[in-house]
């Protein structure tokens, strides 16, 4: 099961998702983090990202990378956006984050935060056949977004959120009727341009996510019900409940807002402007309530790593080892014979433990084997003609992560050596070893060769092998059916074997035992 950390940026709050993402793909939350830390303030009038903002929001990410890192989440994915986006200095922000926590952070536009937020609503609610308004109404921009069951439609950015629409019309609490006036016609003019251009013109339901919405979802169920909302996903809310809470908001006070129960201190300032937005559009669209949804950029988010790393996932799951997963994932890309491949280095695995009391090598040899066998023939991606000496160039420079330089040098001369020449100071990546390196590859290579040789004809016809170690070293090969081409190769490719071991191997073979059951 893959770990997974999404951290996002955002205007108003930095928020942090600890999931795992399960073998069926789909994921789990298994902690939640956010810190309202008003990137946003001040920043869309003068295009700056505050000198004290910058500072509180690398405080919160060097705790949050710390905290996912320590609990294991290597794979962490950060986005940004209106905030970041639009200020002059967002660049040196992104630069400084990387600087101090090793953090890459992508920086998505408006399209792409609306198709996120869209990504997490369609799988996390039962959207209707018919079309949907989606809306995120975030710290600095309004995702509006169109879709259905089928996928999204169409979706605009506008730049109407509430830490931004607080800067430029609510200069003081409470607000002037000619503040209202303006604030009303900046918002419903966009809504209305925007609403126009979308092919659909009637929505089946209004969908809104953030913590905007489910702030005023958490006023509004405590008023009439005098108990805390249960969950904020699929509650609704009706356009007369928020007609009546935006009146309320707009002729308090600072200290009247914070009396209204259930309303967050920090969204004193930005809850009225959010409520603004969701009434117009409401009013715009014809209909009388919306529906909540508490999944949106930060779940999208996890659904679009899940499907892009599809593949790769599987794999993790099925191979946990990030060392053997990533010597597969090379062999698989350059199309090795994997049954061939995988068989081979069973044999040699095989081999290689029964021989253990003449080689006297570790578990980290064993590894060394495995890897090698596996990769031994990708270098037919290149040309079946000299593949050994190809194998070990692909090996040598494709990115094997979890190996180490000495180690990807070892497997690939054991891949290399596992035809033809035998090992040779002359041969450069050979003689660049040390004395002890040397010797791992001449054995590992002999146990490789005669592994090879064992499934000459690829179809697995040697099915295991008994070793008895004596003067002479006795191969039994436990067969399928006829053996002969699979025996004549392995006694060919014994050669080295013996020089190492200084001692005459025999093959025999035994047929193998019909299934009783």
């Amino acid at each position: 099961m893959a770990k997974l950390a999404v951290i996002d940026i955002g205007t108003n709050s930095i928020h942090m998702v600890l999931a795992e993402v399960l073998p069926d793909a789909s994921y789990k939350i298994l902690d939640r983090f956010k810190d309202m830390t008003r990137l946003g303030n001040g920043a869309f009038a003068t295009r700056q990202l505050s000198d004290e903002a910058i500072a509180r929001a690398l405080e919160v990410l060097k705790t949050l990378v710390t905290l996912a890192r320590n609990k294991g989440f290597d794979r962490i994915v950060a986005v940004a956006t209106s905030a970041v986006r639009e200020a002059r200095n967002g660049g040196d922000f992104v630069d400084l984050i990387a600087e101090q926590t090793g953090l890459t952070v992508r920086v998505i536009s408006g399209v792409e935060e609306a198709r996120l937020i869209f990504l997490g609503v369609k799988n996390s609610i039962a959207l209707p056949d018919g079309p949907t308004m989606v809306v995120d109404v975030g710290g600095g921009s309004v995702e509006l977004i169109v879709g259905s069951r089928g996928g999204m439609i169409h979706a605009k950015s506008l730049k109407l959120g509430a830490i931004r629409l607080v800067d430029q019309f609510l200069s003081k609490t409470p607000p002037s009727n000619q503040m209202m006036r303006a604030l009303e016609e900046a918002v419903t003019d966009p809504l209305k341009a925007a609403l126009g251009s979308f092919r659909p013109k009637k929505f089946e339901s209004l969908v809104a996510t953030s913590g905007m919405a489910g702030n005023i979802a958490d006023i509004i169920h405590l008023r009439q019900t005098r108990r805390p909302i249960p969950q904020h996903n699929l509650a609704t809310v009706t356009l007369k409940d928020i007609r009546v809470l935006e009146a309320e908001l707009a002729r308090s006070s600072v200290k009247a807002r914070l009396a209204i129960p259930g309303l967050d201190p920090k969204r004193a300032d930005t809850l009225l402007p959010a409520t603004i937005v969701l009434r117009c559009l409401l009013e715009l669209s014809g209909l009388e309530e919306m529906t909540l949804c508490d999944k949106a950029i930060r779940e999208g988010v996890i659904y679009d790593f899940i499907e892009r790393h599809r593949d790769g996932l599987k794999a993790e799951n099925e191979i946990p080892d990030v060392r053997r997963r990533n010597v597969i994932g090379l062999a698989r890309r350059c199309h090795a014979p994997e049954v061939h491949s995988l068989h081979v280095a069973g044999l040699a695995l095989r081999l290689f433990d029964q021989t253990k009391r003449l080689h006297r090598l570790g578990q980290q040899e064993r590894c060394w084997l495995e890897y090698a066998a596996v990769l031994h023939d990708i270098g037919y991606l290149i040309n079946p003609r000299q593949h050994h000496k190809h194998a070990y160039y692909l090996i040598k420079h494709s990115d094997l992560g979890g190996l180490t330089a000495d180690e990807i040098e070892v497997v690939a001369n054991v891949a290399r050596y596992h035809r033809r020449a035998m090992p040779a100071f002359k041969h450069e990546g050979f003689g660049s070893l040390g004395h002890r390196l040397k010797g791992v590859v001449k054995i590992l290579a002999a146990l490789l060769r005669i592994a090879d040789g064992l499934d000459r004809t690829h179809f697995s016809v040697v099915q295991t092998v008994h070793v008895t170690c004596g003067k002479t070293i006795t191969i039994e090969a436990v067969v399928s059916g006829d053996a002969e081409m699979e025996l004549w190769a392995a006694k060919n490719r014994a050669d080295l074997f013996e020089q190492v071991f200084r001692r005459r191997v025999r093959f025999s073979e035994v047929m193998q035992e019909a299934d009783k059951s």
